[in-house]
């Protein structure tokens, strides 16, 4: 049976939207991690099948596929094509699904997975018009047909949230310690040093810039909530941020072949679709998929990257899936890294792989929401 190896993962640091790499262009911010991977991977680039790329907001500097533009900006083979995808927030994560495919399909033995996102100079909402409360303007993506099966109510990932809190009975104070934790996770993380290895510093940034280790439940108190009546503040809510990430997922020939050493084999690759209205449910189907399929339960998964969007996402999923807290974004997660976008499935992974690593844990799940309600699920085993 074909395997599929993730050979290399790279990654910026995360920055703040207001922080050191507020002003790089997005196809500048991809170049970066494409030649830091070749050069840690050792790699010919020219035998490179394909650049893989997440991207959400593709419009301007990342519009006219930021995936072949920032591998050429890079100075990498012209001869290597790109493809930009979209699959919302797990566009990253997705591009690791379709180069893991491609390799484990045989017709493919070196495939760059990347992802990018300048939430800084392409803000969300670029392309979508969107009024003061974040609803797209004339209704816009919806159509008849959406019309006809949801009806004219609100589509956005902070009614999402606040939906997700009601129904798992999540108090703001339920999700305000678990911001907390996070934040405190995060700053112990990057003061030890564990995420040097994977991070290609830029522009003089070495360490990601968002995390907030200083907070305090007091100062979250203060916060007011995004809506009148609801339970979620900026506190317990990913970050605005800046950021891109790259893997080089190879075949089995292929590491024979350019003498490369695997890290870890693509074990289980699962997607889900939940309700577009709650939209930030897929993490829970999408895990139980993944888990059936590989043999595996939440008790043989050491560590586990769940996408912080929004606290009631992890919260809610935990208390489904019966994970242990303490295996669950043990370095903290976007509430305190940042969430740039297409790029934040890359950098999941690239964090789930080198903790692995270090703690020397066999097993490793990735998991996040998506708009539209939807989710990628991936399972790794370290080698």
């Amino acid at each position: 049976m074909a395997e599929a190896y993730i050979v290399g993962a790279v990654r910026t640091p995360v920055g703040t939207k207001k922080g050191a790499l507020k002003d790089i262009h997005s196809a500048d911010l991809g170049a970066h991690v494409l030649r830091s991977l070749i050069e840690r991977t050792g790699v010919d680039p020219a035998a490179v099948d394909d650049v893989i790329m997440g991207c959400v907001m593709q419009v301007g500097a990342q519009t006219l596929d930021v995936a072949r533009t920032a591998w050429l900006s890079a100075g990498l083979p012209e001869s290597v094509p790109g493809v930009t995808i979209d699959r919302q927030c797990g566009s990253s994560q997705q591009s690791i699904h379709f180069a893991a495919q491609g390799v484990l399909s045989g017709t493919q033995d070196l495939v760059v997975a990347a992802g990018v996102e300048n939430m800084a100079l392409v803000p969300m909402g670029s392309s979508v018009p969107l009024d003061e409360n974040w609803n797209a303007k004339a209704g816009m993506p919806w159509g008849t047909g959406w019309k006809e099966r949801y009806g004219d109510q609100e589509i956005s990932q902070f009614r999402g949230a606040e939906l997700m809190a009601e129904k798992w009975g999540l108090s703001r104070e339920d999700l305000e310690a678990f911001s907390l934790e996070s934040n405190v996770r995060a700053g112990k993380a990057i003061e030890a040093g564990y995420f040097d290895r994977e991070i290609a510093p830029l522009n003089g940034l070495e360490r990601d810039e968002c995390a907030r280790p200083d907070t305090t439940l007091e100062k979250m108190a203060g916060l007011k909530t995004l809506r009148e009546g609801g339970v979620i503040t900026a506190a317990v809510s990913s970050q605005i941020a800046v950021g891109a990430s790259a893997l080089l997922i190879a075949s089995e020939e292929a590491v024979r072949t350019h003498n490369l050493t695997p890290r870890a084999r693509i074990h289980t690759l699962a997607l889900a679709g939940s309700d577009p209205v709650y939209m930030l449910t897929g993490p829970i189907p999408a895990t139980e998929k993944a888990l059936k399929r590989s043999g595996l339960s939440m008790a043989d998964i050491d560590v586990t990257e769940i996408n912080e969007a929004f606290a009631p996402v992890v919260l809610a999923w935990q208390k489904e899936l019966g994970a242990d807290p303490a295996k669950v974004n043990p370095n903290g997660g976007a509430i305190a890294l940042g969430h740039p976008l297409g790029a934040t499935g890359g950098i999941l992974m690239a964090k789930l792989l080198h903790e692995l690593e270090r703690t020397g844990g066999r097993y490793g799940l990735q998991t996040m929401c998506e708009g539209g309600g939807q989710a990628n699920a991936t399972i790794i085993e370290r080698i």
